[in-house]
């Protein structure tokens, strides 16, 4: 996958994509430029059959600042205009980016390597898993500069940690430590820093190693599960199971369970 967008990188490395919000000189915080990019590489990924697995990670030593708070003081950027315009911005910007995540089949995964701040906390609480340096710290500061959390974060929070810890992460604005985070479930897994690349690339592998088919209406199943009720939530998992049990994946799967041997699953 090239990489024209600005304020991104993202690199192909096999089965999985790696992007990494790049700002380093603003604890890579958003921008319109990286809000569109990121968008439009998550899309972009997602139509790839090949690529099994998305991380997003940030440059640097922060994870991701959340609002550009020069550009909140300057009224410039995504925090330009009027309440309406702010509205419509909000509309067709950042909100975009849970929208994306949320249609998403591949699993992602975010890479926690420091500070996960407001928009950048809610962006890893997105996430399908979350892996995280010791280093890594998480704070949903939109109070304490006077905001709500616009870009949809209190939706994923409240159903990743429960009512009450989300509560408390909004309420206080304070800074929750990687093992805090872990203790809460909040992280799946905290590492040393020199590890939480291997431990990542780990991740993908058990990841990408599984039927393509399965894993994604998995997902998806897990999605609807959160969001509907019971009967609804089995009559789609009658038709998943109905697709899942006539696909080549299960066949391979069952087969290379039976003779001990780890299949290869080349489509999704």
């Amino acid at each position: 996958m090239s990489n024209p967008i600005q304020d991104l990188v993202t690199e192909n490395r096999g089965n999985s994509v790696w992007i990494t919000l790049n700002r380093p000189e603003a604890s890579n915080a958003y921008s319109i430029e990286m809000v569109k990019g990121l968008v439009e590489v998550l899309r972009a990924a997602d139509a790839d059959n090949t690529i099994r697995a998305i991380v997003i990670t940030g440059a640097g030593k922060n994870f991701c600042a959340g609002g550009d708070v020069k550009a909140m003081l300057g009224k410039t950027g995504m925090f330009a205009g009027e309440s309406n315009e702010l509205r419509e911005a909000y509309q067709n910007g950042i909100q975009q980016i849970p929208l994306t995540i949320a249609a998403l089949k591949t699993p992602i995964i975010a890479m926690v390597n420091g500070a996960a701040v407001g928009a950048g906390c809610d962006l890893a609480a997105m996430c399908d898993l979350r892996i995280a340096s010791q280093d890594a710290s998480f704070a949903e500061t939109f109070a304490k500069v006077g905001l709500v959390p616009g870009d949809g974060g209190a939706f994923f929070l409240t159903r990743l940690i429960g009512y009450g810890k989300a509560m408390e992460m909004f309420m206080t604005c304070r800074t929750f430590s990687a093992e805090e985070s872990l203790s809460m479930g909040l992280v799946n897994k905290v590492v040393l820093p020199k590890n939480l690349k291997e431990e990542t690339e780990k991740l993908i592998t058990q990841i990408v190693s599984l039927p393509p088919i399965a894993l994604q209406m998995t997902k998806k199943a897990l999605a609807h599960a959160y969001q509907n009720d019971l009967q609804s939530h089995l009559e789609l998992m009658a038709a998943f199971q109905g697709i899942t049990q006539r696909s080549s994946d299960h066949f391979k799967a069952v087969e290379g369970m039976m003779n001990k041997q780890n299949p290869t699953f080349n489509h999704t």
